[in-house]
């Protein structure tokens, strides 16, 4: 079962709602003019409800089938956000709004939603319930978090739920998924170092803050490499060092702040455990004190074995098995759609943008001839889910 014929007939429309989003980007939940385009739509579209405000500024459309037997609820879900980065892309509708541009491919995900929800509305081949999912602060706001915590799943009713991810570096055509742990859970790191300081040209006075700070970065990279069974998976990385304030000053404070990943619950404990330990013992070593907030953010997106077989196979029925990757790498990346994936049983499922920057680079931008195979994909998973 190949692309839909309608979809391809529609893949120059989607795509001109993908880069009108693109060229107006929004972030976290500030995503107010997204979400109206959005609502507007599914309500033009003819779905049967559509509701704002969901999670704070998401929004839900409800499409119902033909009247049959069949009570079975799926939600399906895309992201609405953009990110804080300048578009250095020179694209026709690159962003309109300095420092900020959709450098992850949630214009494309939104688009090609809006494009399944069009098509399910017209037709209706299914028996049961869709149900849309625009969830804005994906990019770390949690807004899927907020989304389930405000009554998602409950108040429509939503079974299982599944979630899709453009993938640079995938063939257009293509798609990859796995069961268990595919992207990782995702921490954040803050450490505040506490010394003396000093005159530059008296350190004997003082207690060097930059040097605390320098050893326990370097400290920290034993906790991979020599803490973690080489099994397992696991990054910890400090990607912000601020300290000081002139050339001839010790400074008496300084900062870290960093990001720890990990793919099972037991590492997670391991990875935190071992950072409070070498961060508070490096310190102490040199006469200093640090402490270290942990703030857990998404969990491990864990697919659900039988959803994730089902959605393999749904891919594989548009894309061709052979273009279908059942058993792909989990990466370290984070998403929360784990959040979805804990309240439901569902799968989530990278779909190939091709041979394109990476994702949250400034040249980065959403490969339009993927839209068929998404949209597609996003169709039949409904209609194979709850046939009439």
């Amino acid at each position: 079962m190949p692309i839909v014929n309608r979809v391809a007939e529609m893949q120059e429309e989607i795509a001109a709602w993908r880069r009108d989003l693109h060229a107006h980007p929004e972030i976290l939940f500030d995503v107010h003019r997204t979400a109206a385009t959005v609502a507007e739509k599914l309500k033009a579209f003819g779905c049967d409800e559509v509701v704002t405000g969901i999670g704070r500024t998401g929004v839900v459309g409800v499409i119902r089938g033909r009247k049959g037997r069949s009570s079975k609820v799926i939600g399906l879900r895309a992201d609405m956000d953009a990110l804080p980065i300048a578009e250095q892309t020179g694209l026709p509708y690159q962003s309109t709004v300095p420092g900020r541009m959709h450098a992850c491919g949630h214009d494309g995900h939104t688009a090609m939603l809006l494009g399944a929800a069009k098509y399910l509305a017209e037709t209706r081949n299914f028996d049961g319930t869709a149900v849309l999912i625009f969830q804005p602060a994906e990019e770390g706001g949690g807004g899927g978090r907020e989304m389930v915590k405000d009554g998602l799943m409950e108040r429509f009713g939503i079974a299982e739920v599944y979630g899709m991810h453009n993938y640079p570096g995938l063939p257009v055509g293509s798609f990859a998924t796995r069961p268990g742990p595919l992207m990782a859970a995702a921490d954040r790191i803050a450490i505040e170092i506490e010394g003396r300081g000093a005159h530059a040209a008296k350190p004997h006075e003082g207690i060097d803050t930059l040097l605390v700070g320098a050893q326990i970065v370097n400290q920290i990279q034993s906790i991979v490499s020599r803490n973690v069974d080489p099994l397992g998976s696991a990054v910890v990385s400090i990607t912000q060092f601020h300290a000081g304030t002139a050339d001839n000053i010790i400074p008496q404070t300084a900062s870290l702040r960093g990001t720890a990943r990990s793919l099972s619950p037991e590492i997670r404990d391991l990875v935190e455990k071992r950072l409070r330990e070498v961060v508070e013992g490096t310190a102490r070593l040199y006469g200093a004190s640090a402490k270290l907030t942990y703030f857990r953010d998404y969990p491990v997106t864990k697919n659900h074995p039988q959803q994730t077989a089902f959605a393999a196979a749904v891919a594989a029925e548009i894309a061709g098995e052979e273009r279908v990757d059942t058993n792909a790498e989990p990466v370290m990346g984070a998403e929360d759609f784990s959040f979805m994936l804990e309240a439901r049983p569902g799968a989530f499922i990278f779909v190939g943008n091709g041979d394109t920057a990476g994702l949250h680079h400034p040249a980065y931008d959403f490969n339009d001839a993927a839209i068929p195979f998404g949209t597609s994909y996003w169709i039949r998973l409904v209609e194979t889910a709850m046939p009439v």
